[in-house]
Formats: C-alpha cells, sequence, structure tokens
C-alpha cells in the first residue's frame, strides 16, 4: 500500500470542514476555510503565509497573504471560528509568533496564534462600530 502525504489524509477532513461552513454561510461572501486538528492539543492556531513549491523550487506567497476571501474559517472539532480575513491579518500582526512547517512535501512558514488572540482583535476592531 503507498504512503499517502499528510495533504493527502488531512484533505478530506479539510473537505469536510469547508461544507459545513457553507452550510452556514448567506449573504454570498467567500470563506476560506481551515482545519486544526492539533490546536486542541497545542492551543494554538497555524496560519500559513509562504510555501515551498516543488514545481518551482521557490518559496511562493500562500494561505492568508494570497487569498482573496472575505472571511478565514477555522474549523475547530465541530465548530467554526468564522473572522473576517483583515481581523486575523491583524491579529497576527500583533500577536503571531512565526514558524517553520517542515512537513515534506510542502514545507511551509506561518504563524501560530491563539484563537482568544483573534477574538480580542474582533472585539477591538468592532468596538469602535
Amino acid at each position: 500500500m503507498p504512503k499517502f502525504s499528510d495533504f493527502d489524509l488531512d484533505f478530506a477532513t479539510g473537505k469536510a470542514g469547508e461544507e459545513l461552513v457553507n452550510e452556514l454561510l448567506t449573504g454570498g461572501k467567500t470563506v476560506e476555510v481551515k482545519t486544526d486538528i492539533k490546536w486542541k492539543n497545542t492551543g494554538n492556531l497555524y496560519i500559513e503565509t509562504i510555501c515551498w513549491y516543488n514545481s518551482s523550487s521557490e518559496w511562493l506567497p500562500s494561505g492568508i497573504s494570497v487569498t482573496k476571501a472575505d472571511y478565514w474559517g477555522f474549523v475547530l472539532e465541530g465548530s467554526v471560528l468564522l473572522v473576517q480575513t483583515e481581523y486575523v491579518r491583524i491579529a497576527i500582526a500583533q500577536y503571531g509568533h512565526p514558524i517553520n512547517c517542515n512537513i515534506p512535501p510542502n514545507p511551509s512558514k506561518g504563524y501560530l496564534i491563539k484563537p482568544e488572540h483573534i477574538l480580542a482583535v474582533v472585539k477591538e476592531q468592532t468596538k469602535a462600530v
């Protein structure tokens, strides 16, 4: 039996998360959905910003750096944290801890952030509204 990469194994989990968020959406907004299965053990969410592309042998922007989605959704054990993408970017700038994720075949770089830090930014950003 061939060994599948983590991406192959995590794809089904991610797809189920996307379908859950799709059911929740109204109003034609777009959502980038990430399913983080490690957060319950670490207390952190991983947000990718660049990825190594084997085809071009270079690091290129990815994840939150290139998304055009209105919202960023984190599927966390059957719950969804759905936040405007701009708030996630602000939270990364204020609270994010840079990290290298060296998992073959597609290493990436990004930030670890606690969900409560994202919610703190949402609270602060919406206070004036």
